[in-house]
């Protein structure tokens, strides 16, 4: 078997590259390439781990045939185009959990720096002066943190502060109130942390959304005297606007970490007194970079090897108990989609996926991802990464639904595919992990979808199943099972047949030629 091989264009903590060596993945260490230079080689390798340093671009992913894993060492994602990876189905992941610690504890030091003047009292006394009065400072305690952004690092923030005696109040739209007022934070709306905070923190990425959120507007709702921190992400802040509200007087004093261009040369914020910079240090500490060099390197053993994905940006995460819960149906969903391609003859014009029973309480994202990858099997380099986004760029509509009950089954999942013709089929789980398809074109059937099954549209007569036994055993081929579906006696049925063996395409036409047989398909799952 090739060995899985690991191209790594940053520095990474020994700690990480130990893990790869150990899972037998061969490891090469080239810092920090150009462009020209990672599109050279990059088509050699399975994974490509960076930071901060290299790009990888549209361009480069163009040349990179075997790429399955882009793993970033920390959080941000500014340096991959993710658009690219996921059309060309390579699973971009970050660690984000590995520099938390780290980054909140420098953003807390930031906090009390500004607080109490500390940078330039100490250069002040370095220079010979004893300046007590010019530096006296304020306390933290009982005023008011504005924290934008609750994740990870804005959470852990969070318990500091109240570990301070400050009030926190927060804004994330993807946190609710009960888990927020359960971490001692009062969520409020961003004109309510703008007003309302004393110290202002950021803990959000840049994207489309946030670049210059904060700008002249949102100064103005701020209180006079307030303080800016950002340990997050360049951009994120208007800093020609944070540079006019510190000279106004509006700011009291801002924190930078980082910046919109780095490193910042000639940026303005760098002369004034106000300003404490730091060059991007917020997650630069020894145990933080050991964190997310064992994080990132797990979590991409696991994804190759027991293909359990963590931490993905463009793959949606199953948590344990949901995993448990969807396993055996993700399977199905690709063996649905993989027959429904075989019966249609891959012209797919219309998908609607109906998804019935208590699965639907949870996040399906992965199933309808499976069901695709059926559905388009045949399609270049097709995967869960880049299923939806390619059905979108064949311009296939795909109308999804949900039933709370699945009738006399606990689940079923109910894929229509149109073209000249509708074709559907149903499935669900049997027992533990029994896979059954159950409907075909609303035929109750009972067939395993595994290996070679004979498709076979008939009138309800007798001799059918005599006739296709007779064929089957002039060419040596056994019938494993065989189930028949109609919807009345003597009406148009459905029968199928689970063989041991492949037939060619003269024995299906010889059993189509049967005077009640109308159609007659051999797939294959």
């Amino acid at each position: 078997m090739e060995k899985i091989r690991v191209l790594i264009t940053d520095p990474l903590e020994k700690e990480g590259t130990d893990i790869f060596r150990q899972e037998g993945f061969e490891v090469d260490e080239k810092g920090k390439l150009s462009q020209e230079d990672l599109a050279q080689v990059i088509g050699n390798y399975d994974v490509v781990v960076v930071r901060s340093g290299t790009s990888v671009t549209g361009k480069v992913l163009e040349r990179a045939r075997k790429l399955k894993i882009i793993g970033r060492a920390g959080v941000g994602l500014d340096n991959i185009d993710l658009d690219a990876a996921t059309h060309a189905g390579v699973i971009v992941m970050n660690a984000p959990e590995g520099n938390t610690v780290s980054a909140a504890e420098h953003t807390v030091a930031m906090m009390m720096s500004l607080a109490r003047n500390i940078p330039e009292a100490n250069l002040s006394l370095k220079n010979g002066q004893w300046e007590k009065k010019k530096f006296t400072g304020l306390e933290l305690y009982n005023k008011t943190l504005g924290i934008v952004g609750l994740g990870r690092i804005g959470r852990r923030v969070a318990s500091i502060a109240a570990g301070l005696d400050m009030k926190v109040v927060g804004y994330d739209p993807l946190v609710d109130k009960i888990s927020a007022s359960g971490q001692g934070i009062a969520l409020v709306n961003l004109p309510g942390i703008y007003r309302e905070s004393d110290f202002i923190t950021f803990h959000i990425p840049l994207n489309e959304n946030t670049s210059h959120m904060v700008g002249d507007r949102e100064f103005g709702m701020m209180k006079d005297g307030v303080r800016i921190i950002n340990c997050a992400r360049g951009g994120i802040i208007d800093e020609e606007a944070l540079y006019r509200n510190i000279m106004s007087g509006k700011v009291k004093g801002a924190a930078v970490d980082v910046f919109e261009k780095e490193p910042p040369a000639g940026n303005p914020l760098l002369s004034l007194k106000e300003v404490i910079v730091t060059p991007h240090l917020a997650a630069s500490t020894k145990e933080a970079q050991i964190n997310v060099a064992q994080q990132l390197a797990r979590q991409i053993t696991e994804a190759l090897k027991k293909k359990v994905v963590l931490n993905a940006v463009n793959l949606p995460y199953l948590d344990e108990k949901s995993m448990t819960k969807l396993a055996h149906y993700l399977t199905l969903g690709s063996k649905i989609g993989s027959l429904l391609q075989q019966l249609s003859g891959g012209d797919i014009r219309k998908v609607a996926i109906t998804y019935s029973g208590d699965i639907t309480n949870y996040d399906l994202t992965l199933l309808r991802a499976n069901i695709i990858v059926g559905l388009l099997k045949n399609s270049k380099l097709v995967n869960q990464v880049n299923a939806s986004l390619i059905l979108k760029e064949k311009g296939i509509p795909l109308l999804e639904s949900r039933n709370a009950t699945a009738g006399e089954f606990t689940n079923l999942i109910t894929v229509e595919v149109a073209n000249c013709r509708k074709i559907s089929v149903a499935g669900t789980i049997i027992g533990e992990s029994e896979l059954r398809i159950v409907k075909i074109d609303g035929f109750g059937v009972e067939a395993v979808p595994e290996g070679y099954l004979l498709i076979c549209h008939n009138e309800d007569k007798p001799g059918i199943m005599g006739y296709i036994g007779t064929v089957l055993g002039e060419n040596n081929v056994n019938i494993a099972s065989m189930t028949l579906g109609r919807k009345k006696k003597g009406s148009p049925a459905l029968t199928v047949l689970n063989l041991d063996q492949g037939i060619d395409q003269t024995v299906v036409k010889k059993i189509e030629e049967f005077p009640v047989m109308h159609s007659v398909k051999l797939v294959r799952i």
